[in-house]
């Protein structure tokens, strides 16, 4: 089949809206977040927007075949308009998992009888990244409605994404001690880019 006459060609301009949109939603939530001084929240939001931009363009080029020409779709998308920062990770959460668990397979699926097997590949990957983008969303929005965004019942490893500073504590300063900016900057030491808790020593 070729890809023009596919299913598969709808469903990756589907999920080339989906990112985009996912993508610019999570920059406007990564605005919001740092308009509150939650700007550790911002940093994961920024993060995550930028690897929903590449998975954009994983199925953007996957179109290539259908260059010049316009792919009509029709689709629903959400519209998630608020200034709770709780309730954008929520429904963040809840985008990222529809995605893994029902969206992406479904497509996949489809390119496979299509004949388009590394597109079903690349749909079913990318399923499994969205997953983790919705584990961690809602890891945080847990924290924050039990008002434990910044504290913890043991101590744990906390990295100021300002300075790098990293701190053990049950409970992060309304400051960093090193650089001074607010406790919003920190975060646990497992979500910050490239650390982990062993680099504690």
């Amino acid at each position: 089949m070729k890809l023009q006459e596919s299913e598969t060609l709808k469903n990756l301009m589907r999920a080339f809206a989906g990112e985009s949109q996912a993508r610019n939603r999570y920059t406007f939530a990564a605005s919001l977040c740092r308009q509150q001084q939650l700007y550790a929240l911002e940093a994961v939001f920024t993060f995550t927007a930028g690897q929903e931009k590449e998975h954009g363009e994983i199925f953007y080029h996957d179109m290539g075949e259908a260059s010049g020409g316009t792919v009509h779709i029709d689709g629903g998308y959400p519209v998630d308009i608020t200034n709770d920062v709780c309730d954008l990770l929520r429904r963040a959460a809840h985008n990222e998992f529809e995605e893994a668990e029902t969206v992406y397979p479904a497509f996949a699926k489809k390119a496979e009888e299509e004949g388009f097997r590394e597109i079903a590949h690349a749909f079913r990957e990318i399923a499994s990244i969205e997953a983790a983008h919705g584990r961690r969303f809602e890891t945080l929005a847990k924290a924050m409605e039990a008002g434990r965004l910044f504290a913890s019942d043991t101590p744990r490893p906390w990295m100021c994404l300002n300075c790098g500073y990293i701190l053990e504590v049950v409970q992060v300063p309304r400051s960093c001690p090193v650089c001074q900016h607010p406790q919003g900057y920190f975060i646990p030491l497992e979500f910050a880019p490239f650390s982990s808790p062993r680099m504690l020593g």
